[in-house]
């Protein structure tokens, strides 16, 4: 282990992403000194460690936020598929400790969401707005966490609230579009990593904001920085547009 190199614990290990993360945090120089997975208790683990990275799933991110209390250090999430319950933890536990959460951790699509947001702040109410997602046929979430992301931003630019404008389940004779409404379409197939489009649709012009995800490691090397970040900061809620200083 090099100088200055910095323990990890995992929660999640032994999935796809957990394995991804575990080789990035080795590759940059750091320690993974700790995995936990279903059915373990991350509590006494979690203080061996400096910080964690969680892409587990939802029912055990209250497990691994108080664990992450307990050991008094910071936390990023990558779960996806949180609800609003999810998300008041998340803000509870933020109060003790820094917590970073993101539906990616990908420095690119941290970037992308910037420009969406920024556009659509720019562009009037007549410009239509679709996500388009498109990721391997194992992924069980839809719209991806990714996708809500880029939706969130867009309706921040606005102004307005995603859940209020979010229309994803177009089937049939939907009559034509709301005004105002983010539309959201997903594809499932293959082995695609990821792939998100935002489409600002307007009279006889669009504009099309683009990510395209080779490989899985681009996610854990962004989570490996993103938690790098968190080491050391005080208590509070963060974003992956703080590490990239948007």
């Amino acid at each position: 282990m090099s100088e200055g190199a910095r323990r990890f614990a995992v929660i999640g290990h032994k999935g796809r992403m957990g394995h991804a993360i575990a080789n990035a945090i080795e590759e940059a120089g750091h320690e993974f000194c700790v995995g936990v997975d279903m059915g373990g208790d991350p509590e006494p683990l979690l203080g061996q460690c400096e910080v964690a990275v969680d892409f587990s799933a939802p029912d055990a991110l209250a497990a691994n936020l108080a664990a992450a209390k307990a050991a008094g250090i910071p936390i990023l999430i990558g779960t996806t598929g949180l609800a609003e319950a999810h998300f008041a933890m998340i803000g509870e536990a933020a109060k003790a400790i820094p917590v970073l959460q993101t539906g990616n951790t990908s420095l690119g699509i941290t970037l992308l969401a910037y420009l969406v947001r920024e556009t659509a702040a720019r562009l009037g109410p007549d410009w239509d707005i679709e996500v388009l997602e498109m990721h391997h046929r194992l992924k069980v979430d839809a719209p991806s966490g990714t996708a809500k992301l880029l939706g969130e931003a867009a309706s921040a630019g606005r102004g307005i609230k995603l859940s209020d404008n979010m229309d994803s389940g177009r089937h049939g004779f939907t009559g034509e579009r709301r005004e105002g409404a983010i539309g959201f379409a997903t594809l499932r197939g293959g082995t695609v990593a990821g792939e998100h489009s935002v489409i600002f649709a307007g009279d006889q012009e669009r504009i099309t904001l683009a990510h395209s995800a080779e490989d899985r490691a681009i996610f854990a090397r962004g989570a490996v920085k993103g938690a790098l970040w968190l080491i050391g900061r005080e208590a509070g809620r963060y974003r992956m547009e703080d590490v990239l200083g948007l």
